[in-house]
């Protein structure tokens, strides 16, 4: 008998568990969630754009984010700088060399949720033919029921990443060696 009441208790522990922790899918098809970039200009001014073909899940409980989870995989062959003849040149073997890289992706290696409410998530970015570690600083925007009957959460975060570090060698001067990417990421329960 209490064998039997050990084990339902192992068991409702466990339900219950699975509860907390869910998977999303990333809501691109919506337009709720952007992969976006800056780099200077020169150094007189910012030149931004963004990547308008992606794809990810994640997992996510709120009461364990360490054990969260992020997958996200990038058409590179899609980058907008809202300028035809610069996103030729971006697509080129100048820098992107989408002819031979058309795919880019981050996968998450561990996540730290900070007392001030952010977020450190550690991973693999694979760009340009290269895997580099990098580190995105993050926070939840928000989570809770949208009005189609799903659920949601949503975060922000962001990074810079070193041109060289990918092999992406072009001299755009002294003030242009870092790409800032800024992610907004909502994620519909699945």
């Amino acid at each position: 008998m209490k064998k039997n009441i050990l084990l339902a208790l192992m068991a409702a522990a466990l339900f219950s568990t699975n509860l907390q922790a869910a998977d999303y899918i990333i809501d691109k098809r919506g337009a709720h969630a952007s992969i976006n970039f800056k780099i200077k200009h020169l150094g007189y001014s910012w030149l931004t754009g963004r990547f308008e073909n992606f794809e990810g899940q994640f997992s996510y409980d709120a009461t364990k984010p360490e054990s969260s989870k992020i997958s996200v995989q990038v058409d590179t062959t899609s980058i907008s700088s809202n300028h035809a003849e610069r996103d030729k040149h971006l697509k080129g073997n100048d820098f992107l060399d989408v002819s031979k890289f058309t795919s880019a992706s981050f996968t998450s290696t561990s996540m730290k949720e900070l007392n001030d409410g952010t977020m450190t998530i550690n991973g693999v970015l694979s760009l340009h033919g290269i895997e580099k570690n990098i580190v995105i600083d993050a926070h939840k925007i928000g989570e809770g029921n949208d009005p189609w009957g799903g659920y949601r959460a949503g975060f922000s975060g962001t990074t810079r990443i070193e041109l060289k570090d990918f092999g992406i060698d072009t001299n755009l001067g002294p003030s242009s060696t870092h790409v800032e990417l800024e992610l907004h990421i909502e994620g519909v329960r699945q």
